[in-house]
């Protein structure tokens, strides 16, 4: 074991950090694994009994600085900053491709990419692409025909104050059904409206209406301040009646099957059978999962005393709100102005180029990931990952059978829930049909608005047909992962799969303790607090014991707790409630990794490698995984509206709950990291 496994002052971490260094070049030689840890930024003034995050990262979190047009920065981030040059290279190869006839995948992306780069034109033209729209909204007659406006504004992909979609069954996971849930505010969360003591909040309030107000003059209306008030104070009545972000976690309460008609008396005020029939699913529907019943009865009211001009320039707002970053600069500019730099703190736009490569995804996601895959994605990292995830998964089945607080009856139905896992590694074995969306290369909005209506009919045209168990939910090029629990799959894209998260030159060590724990975290969101309501089927059942279910709140309580008493800002402590999933998962998917990675040792000692134990790396490569720097801006956003937890926290909050990571690094008692064994939780 190294130096600081068993340190108590800075001198031993010193020495450690220099052994690492001295030792680097003698495993760098020809075919000996590298650590995979980045040693240059370790800082040896800061113990990791202390803070493991900052001993790992501190020289990273000291020298770098987050880039102008970013609003945080981290190995996510600078992963997918190493992407996209990548994607815009094949982007420019099919806009060059003067042979790719009219209608192919080559000819539809090169297009829209260059429709999004003619910004001089983008200028010519000012609002003049919104036109129809915005006559279709100033047309409103009377109330009646609200339910043809929202589908028409929720195809073109505009925010309403609902929203009608088709989804597998949550408790019928073969099938699919229309749910129809709460929408329609612009600013992040209902919080932002309604928070009157935080004056963080209140600031970005203040600025919100002037925002609303210049984007409405931008558009020709007289009237803007006026009706940027009413707007925001519309906005307002919708948020009071919304559910909150721990609300909706819930799936057992977000699901409450009703008839058109028990919609009605639900909000009697609005026709529902009108709404069904604008939004393509009139003809199909027996019945509806209603996702926030409180909220449609509190919209019901809501509308009732709204004025009908206030509702037309509500909805001319949501119109502009979602396209003004493609059209002129004056509109592109403003839209930056609050959402980037009001709400994140981000000073800077990205490039162009940048923008135009995300419009690109945003389309023709799978269209870009086809290429991508097959010029930076080889075999090889697809089957070492098919590997892990098999180690994860036989790990995370011996951790259920030695389980001390639940019984065997739940243990059969975790067991058989594990069993059911689909595990999709870096690209769908399909790939999604774009023959039907039309791309021209002078319709930038045009090109959008086509898009998002041909994935709103995508959508809408699954009701009545099989599940598709082959579809993905992210592309290849995504730096990301998921589990969706009607699937009951596991996804990890072909971009998520390189250096710091997978390298394939790397010992087992730090491949364990990172890409390893984001496959156990994903398969812990399988067993936490909201996945571990469905089964191996996808459907909402409660497969627990009384008893059970109680022990593992208790368990989870605690890690509520914990997280919650986690402060990155003044006055802003974490919501553990709203981050208790993510939570779960890496508090699993951690302690399943490591015992993964023991499993891969096959009864061997692990090498000690640049200085440092197996354990060390291990731990280590979890901790590099979740640096990151933040603005206060996008903290404060984080800290209201995520799930996750910021990196720091996910770090240092996981380890500490770890036997093994005190083993490792000696933390005894009075060490700032240390919890007493009564307070560390270890859900499973």
């Amino acid at each position: 074991m190294a130096a600081f496994a068993n340190a108590a002052d800075n001198s031993a971490t010193t020495a450690t950090a220099t052994a690492a260094t001295a030792a680097s070049a003698a495993t760098a030689k020809a075919g000996a694994p590298i650590s995979g840890i980045d040693t240059q930024y370790i800082d040896a003034s800061v113990r990791p009994q202390d803070d493991f995050f900052a001993h790992v990262n501190g020289k990273w979190l000291k020298d770098t600085e987050i880039p102008a047009d970013k609003s945080s920065w981290g190995t996510f981030a600078k992963l997918r900053d190493d992407t996209t040059p990548q994607l815009k290279a094949i982007i420019e190869a099919a806009q060059a491709d003067k042979s790719a006839k009219t209608g192919t995948e080559t000819q539809k992306i090169g297009d829209l990419y260059a429709s999004f780069m003619d910004e001089a034109r983008r200028d010519a033209l000012g609002v003049k692409p919104l036109g129809g729209e915005l006559r279709k909204i100033r047309a409103l007659k009377d109330k009646k025909g609200l339910p043809n406006l929202v589908a028409h504004l929720s195809k073109i992909g505009v925010s309403t104050p609902y929203g009608i979609y088709v989804a597998q069954d949550m408790r019928e996971s073969t099938q699919h059904t229309t749910y129809i849930s709460q929408s329609g505010l612009g600013m992040p969360d209902r919080d932002y409206y309604l928070k009157m003591d935080d004056a963080k909040l209140a600031e970005i309030r203040a600025k919100y209406q002037v925002h609303v107000e210049k984007i409405l003059a931008l558009a020709g209306e007289k009237n803007a301040a006026a009706q940027a008030k009413a707007i925001v104070d519309f906005e307002t009545e919708l948020a009071k009646v919304q559910w909150t972000r721990v609300e909706n976690r819930d799936p057992v309460k977000r699901y409450n099957k009703m008839t058109l008609a028990e919609l009605s008396k639900l909000a009697p005020g609005y026709d529902w059978k009108a709404a069904a029939a604008a939004a393509g699913v009139g003809n199909k529907l027996d019945t509806i999962i209603v996702n926030q019943p409180s909220y449609f009865a509190g919209l019901n009211e809501v509308l009732a005393k709204t004025d009908l001009a206030t509702l037309k320039s509500y909805f001319e707002w949501q119109l502009l709100r979602e396209y003004a970053p493609y059209l002129s600069t004056a509109f592109k500019d403003e839209n930056f102005a609050f959402y980037g730099t009001a709400l994140t703190g981000t000073t800077e736009q990205e490039p162009t180029w940048k923008r135009g490569v995300a419009t690109v995804e945003g389309a023709l996601g799978e269209a870009l990931g086809k290429l991508y895959v097959a010029q930076h994605f080889p075999p090889e990292r697809k089957a070492r990952m098919e590997e892990l995830v098999k180690n994860l998964v036989h790990a995370y089945g011996q951790s259920i059978d030695n389980l001390e607080w639940m019984s065997p009856t739940t243990k059969k139905e975790a067991r058989a829930k594990l069993a059911k896992f689909t595990p999709k590694i870096g690209y769908p074995d399909k790939w999604r049909d774009y023959s039907k969306l039309a791309i021209k290369r002078d319709d930038l909005v045009g090109n959008l608005m086509r898009a998002s209506t041909f994935q709103y009919n995508y959508r809408i045209e699954k009701l009545g047909k099989p599940v598709d168990r082959t579809e993905w939910g992210m592309t290849p090029q995504t730096v990301n992962a998921y589990y969706r629990s009607t699937m009951n799959e596991i996804v990890f894209p072909a971009a998520i799969l390189q250096p710091p998260f997978f390298d394939m030159r790397a010992d087992d060590a730090v491949n364990y303790g990172a890409i390893g724990a984001v496959i156990g975290h994903e398969i812990g969101h399988g067993f936490d607090d909201k996945g571990s309501q469905s089964d191996g089927d996808g459907n909402l059942r409660d497969w627990w014991t009384a008893e059970d279910r109680a022990a593992f709140k208790a368990r989870t309580d605690k890690l509520v707790k914990q997280f919650a008493s986690y402060s990155p800002l003044p006055g802003y402590n974490l919501n553990g409630e709203l981050t208790l999933g993510e939570n779960i998962g890496d508090n699993a998917g951690l302690s399943i990794a490591y015992k993964a990675y023991k499993l891969s040792l096959n009864g061997k000692p692990a090498p000690v490698i640049d200085g440092l134990t197996g354990d060390q790396r291990f731990f280590m490569g979890w901790g590099q995984v979740w640096r990151i720097k933040m603005r206060d801006q996008q903290m404060v956003n984080q800290v209201k509206n995520g799930p996750h937890s910021p990196g720091q926290y996910r770090a240092n909050g996981a380890v500490a709950n770890m036997p093994e990571f005190y083993e490792a690094f000696g933390v005894k008692p009075g060490d700032k990291m240390y919890r007493a064994p009564e307070e560390r939780v270890l859900v499973w």
